[in-house]
């Protein structure tokens, strides 16, 4: 099967965009709910013992 890059990004809608006056940023995201008890190293993993009394001691 033969495979075809598709082209991503249209350069000329970015363009326009930019000088009507548009600005590019980069978004904040929230933290998981502590309920969840998800660790930062994995996802679907409980937090280990260290990342529990971090988080209590806050």
């Amino acid at each position: 099967m033969k495979q075809v890059p598709k082209k991503t990004t249209d350069d000329d809608l970015i363009q326009a965009f930019l000088k009507k006056g548009g600005e590019v940023k980069k978004g904040k995201t929230k933290p998981p709910k502590p309920e969840l008890g998800l660790s930062n190293n994995a996802w679907n993993a409980k937090l280990t013992k260290e990342e529990k009394a971090a988080r209590d001691k806050k």
